[in-house]
Order: C-alpha cells, then sequence, then structure tokens
C-alpha cells in the first residue's frame, strides 16, 4: 500500500543500514510497516527518527511500561487525528497490555478506558503536553508524582509525546496509510501450534 503522496523507495536501492533493519523489522512482524519506507525517501531523517523514536521506546530504565509508551502514543495520536499512528500503535498498545479493546477505548476517550487510575494520570499530562503544553506548571508534576512517577518518567511522557506530534503530522500530511495487518493484530488471539 504506497503512500498516497510520496512514493515508497525500491528497498533494494536503500543504504544497507536502512536495508538491514527494515528487514529485521519484516522479519519480526511479517511485514514492513508502511513509516519505515516511507520516512527512506530521506535518509538522514530516517536515521534521526528511529534513533529518537528506540531511545524513548526501546529502554528498560524508568517507570513506564511498554504498554504504557504505547498507551500516550495511541491517545495523543487520537488528538491529533493521525489514522496511521492510532492503528498502527493501537495494535500495539492491544499486545502489550493483552487487551483487545483497550486501543479503541484509549484513542476514542481514555478517561472511560478500561486503565488503572494511573495511567489515566499519565494521559491527562500527556493530553496537556499534546494540547496545551503552554499551560504545564508544577501541579502536573505534583499530581504524577502521587501516582508514582519520577521527574524522568515525566520527562520520558512528555518527550513521547512531544516525538509522536512530529510523527502524526508527517504521517498525515504525507498521507501514509496504515498497513492492513495492524487492524486485527492484538483483537483475536494468535491460534497456537
Amino acid at each position: 500500500m504506497p503512500s498516497a503522496r510520496y512514493p515508497f523507495p525500491d528497498l533494494n536501492t536503500l543504504p544497507d543500514d536502512l536495508r538491514s533493519r527494515i528487514l529485521e523489522v519484516q522479519e519480526k512482524a511479517g511485514f514492513i510497516p508502511n513509516v519505515f519506507l516511507a520516512f527512506a525517501r530521506r535518509p538522514a531523517e530516517w536515521r534521526a527518527f528511529f534513533a529518537y523514536h528506540d531511545a524513548l521506546m526501546v529502554k528498560d530504565e524508568g517507570s513506564l511500561t511498554k504498554g504504557d509508551r504505547e498507551m500516550i502514543v495511541t491517545a495523543t495520536s487520537a488528538a491529533n487525528q493521525c489514522l496511521y499512528c492510532v492503528v498502527a500503535h493501537g495494535a500495539i498498545l492491544r499486545i502489550y497490555e493483552k487487551k483487545p479493546l483497550v486501543a479503541d477505548q484509549v484513542a476514542v476517550n481514555y478517561r472511560k478506558a478500561d486503565i488503572t487510575p494511573r495511567q489515566r494520570a499519565m494521559l491527562d499530562f500527556a493530553m496537556k503536553v499534546c494540547l496545551r503544553s503552554h499551560e504545564v506548571e508544577d501541579a502536573d508534576f505534583t499530581a504524577l508524582h502521587a501516582h508514582g512517577f519520577d521527574d524522568e518518567d515525566i520527562w520520558d511522557i512528555a518527550a513521547i509525546t512531544a516525538f509522536f506530534g512530529l510523527s502524526n503530522r508527517m504521517a498525515s500530511f504525507s498521507g501514509m496509510a496504515p498497513n492492513p495487518e495492524f487492524f486485527l493484530m492484538g483483537r483475536i488471539p494468535k491460534a497456537k501450534p
């Protein structure tokens, strides 16, 4: 499914490091998420984007779980009306949380979603950063501290929100469509061999 406004580059023409990483993702996922090919048209930007993505989303320090991180992306991407990121990260959220309904709930109205009070506080802050970052104040930190988040966790919440704000806008303006595979991921249990 090619990008609507910018054609995807031929995988065989990409620099070795990009092609290698994309093939690793394809091996693991069974398909190539469109974001990997869409951004590959500009290798330097691709490298910077995925380096920052990995620094935020693929780390063990801090108290945010992988599910928490994907929940932030799903909720804020919905606020930014980014179909690609809601569908793609919603799929990953369903898998990490092992809840087939959670991504839809978070995307439509996280305040009524089947999530913990801690996650709701996290999303309250993420949405404030997403929509009204100029209003962030010390009281927002105090509220998060009460749920066990430290200042580094709060940085992560804000950084994930801000980074995906960029991603949302790139996906939306370029017409990047979600891969069909994302729509069913995490909704139906995998058949056991």
